[in-house]
C-alpha cells in the first residue's frame, strides 16, 4: 500500500496506473462502514484509492471540527488489512490553493433536511468531492447510504456535470441493536449510547413524521428534523452527552418501516 501525502506525488503515480479504479473518499475515523465501501471497492475495481481528509469547509460549527476524532493510524492498518492499493492524505493548502474562492453549489435538495441548519454544509462537501473526484479519476466511487442526503446530492453534481464515474450506493452498516454506524458514535457517553438505538427503532415506525418526532423528543432527543420523501424517512436528532453534544442522523425506504 502506497500512501501519498502529496498532491503532485499521487498525480504523479496516477498516470502510471492502468485498469479499473474504485474511490472511497472518508474524513478518516474509520470503521466497520468503511469497511464494507472498501470491500465493495476491491471486489469491483482492478485497484482501490482511499482519501482521508478532514474538510474543514463542510463544518459549520468550529467545534465539531475539533473535536472531530483523529485514528490516522489505526485507519491505514485497517486499509492495509483491507488491500487498499493506495491511501490520499492531501493538506488543506493543497486542496485549497484558490482559497476557497471556487466552489460547487446544489440550489435546491441540499437546502432541506440537514441543509437547513448547517449553512455551507453541503457546498462544502460538494466541492471536496468533485476535487478528490477530478484527482482520483476513478471509474466507480462508493458512498455509504447513512449519508443518503449526501449521496444524492453527490450523485447529482455527478450527472450535472458530465463526470465520468459511477457513484455506488452502499447499504448501511448497524450495529446489531440497530444504530447506523457512524464515527460520531464514538463520542457517545455511555447512557446516550444506550438510548440512541431507539433513534433508527422509533423511525422505522409506520406513524406519520410529526408523531414520531413527538416519540422521539418524549424519550429525551432533541429532533431537528423527520421528514418523508420520495419514500425514504430521513432523521436527524441530537443527543446531550453533559460536555458535548452528538447530531446522529438516518433513513430508510418507507418500506422498510414496521408493519408498512
Amino acid at each position: 500500500m502506497k500512501v501519498f501525502k502529496s498532491i503532485r506525488e499521487w498525480q504523479a503515480e496516477r498516470t502510471s496506473l492502468s485498469g479499473t479504479i474504485g474511490f472511497v473518499p472518508t474524513m478518516g475515523a474509520l470503521h466497520r462502514g468503511h469497511a464494507t465501501l472498501l470491500e465493495s471497492s476491491r471486489s469491483e475495481n482492478d485497484i482501490s484509492v482511499l482519501s482521508i481528509y478532514v474538510n474543514p469547509t463542510q463544518f459549520n460549527n468550529p467545534e465539531d471540527l475539533t473535536n472531530y476524532p483523529c485514528t490516522l493510524d489505526a485507519d491505514l492498518a485497517l486499509a492495509r488489512e483491507l488491500s487498499v492499493d493506495a491511501v490520499i492524505l492531501p493538506r488543506y493548502a493543497d486542496m485549497y490553493a484558490d482559497g476557497y474562492h471556487y466552489r460547487v453549489d446544489e440550489t435546491d435538495f441540499s437546502r432541506t433536511l440537514c441543509g437547513i441548519n448547517r449553512p455551507g454544509h453541503f457546498t462544502g462537501v460538494l466541492t471536496v468531492v468533485m476535487k478528490l473526484l477530478n484527482l482520483v479519476r476513478p471509474q466507480r466511487a462508493y458512498f455509504g447510504e447513512k449519508d443518503h442526503q449526501q449521496l444524492t446530492v453527490v450523485k447529482g453534481m455527478v450527472d450535472a456535470f458530465f463526470m465520468p464515474v459511477e457513484i455506488v450506493p452502499v447499504v448501511t452498516v448497524r450495529d446489531a441493536d440497530g444504530l447506523a454506524l457512524s464515527s460520531r458514535n464514538a463520542r457517545l457517553t455511555t447512557e446516550a449510547r444506550r438510548l440512541a438505538p431507539l433513534f433508527p427503532s422509533l423511525l422505522a415506525e409506520p406513524d406519520d413524521d410529526a408523531s414520531i418526532a413527538r416519540k422521539l423528543a418524549d424519550e429525551g432527543f432533541t429532533v431537528d428534523y423527520v421528514e418523508t420523501r420520495n419514500g425514504r424517512r430521513y432523521g436527524a436528532v441530537v443527543m446531550d452527552c453533559g460536555s458535548h453534544t452528538v447530531r446522529l442522523i438516518d433513513n430508510l425506504p418507507m418500506h422498510e418501516a414496521k408493519g408498512v
